[in-house]
């Protein structure tokens, strides 16, 4: 099972909108697909149309009183499940830390997943927390919306430092633009300095767009109900840009090697 990191540090950048239309995507490719919304706003959570069957705590969770596939909710979308949120996720950190081995509480919770499903999407919190570690540690790529500004790009200089540092060089971190609105000047202007500075960005961009906007008004994945449109294209573009990068093709993975 693949697990996929939809984060960033910070906040209003496009994460949840990025991982509903992925994993819905993903699920349409053919792929049993799970999205875990593991913040406790769950916005995904209301994006697809889902509600817990009975609230479970973030403590019964880590403490393994509960397992993550009895939680699981059907959508209406073909091969697309979710794990909904609950508002107990504020406290995940809390607990996490009274475990022995905290940062890897999460990725062993995510093992009960791996027969039923080939993909999990994890929709995070902003921030930098225990439970972001666990994120990173699980996750096999991190995807990571940008805003076309010094302050996003500032803190994706943060996340890269501290994977870094961690030494887990085994994780595809895959940045894109979302919200990019070429008619302005400092938005160009931060879109040539940052792909300079880092050549491993998705080359797929996401504009500001009211069509994207209206997702929350239809609660449900842009390619589902405007399959035609430009912003379900520009979400497939991305997606598949995502999928080249996971498993790149044989000539492409013999030249990386050299």
């Amino acid at each position: 099972m693949k697990i996929l990191a939809v984060t960033n540090i910070k906040g209003g950048v496009g994460k949840t909108t990025t991982a509903v239309n992925l994993a819905f995507l993903s699920a349409a490719s053919g792929s049993q697909t799970v999205l875990w919304d593991l913040d406790p706003q769950g916005a995904a959570t209301y994006a697809l149309r889902c509600e817990a069957g009975e609230s479970v705590s973030a403590k019964k969770l880590v403490a393994g009183k509960r397992e993550l596939p009895e939680l699981i909710v059907r959508t209406v979308h073909d091969a697309l499940d979710v794990l909904p949120s609950d508002f107990s996720y504020r406290s995940f950190d809390v607990h996490l830390a009274k475990r022995n081995h905290p940062t890897e509480r999460l990725l062993r919770m995510s093992r009960s997943l791996s027969e039923r499903y080939a993909t999990l999407f994890l929709d995070c919190p902003a921030g930098i927390s225990l439970l972001s570690e666990n994120v990173l540690r699980a996750a096999d790529a991190v995807i990571v919306p940008l805003i076309p500004t010094p302050f996003s790009v500032r803190m994706l200089e943060q996340l890269q430092g501290f994977i870094a540092n961690s030494g887990w060089s085994d994780i595809a971190l895959l940045p894109f633009f979302s919200m990019v609105d070429r008619r302005r000047g400092m938005h160009q202007e931060v879109l040539a300095q940052t792909r300079e500075r880092f050549p491993g960005l998705l080359q797929t961009e996401v504009p500001y767009s009211s069509e994207i906007e209206r997702m929350s008004l239809r609660r449900a994945p842009i390619p589902s109900y405007a399959p035609r449109s430009a912003a379900a294209n520009t979400y497939r573009t991305l997606w598949s840009e995502i999928e080249l990068r996971l498993n790149p093709a044989p000539g492409l993975r013999a030249r990386a090697k050299r």
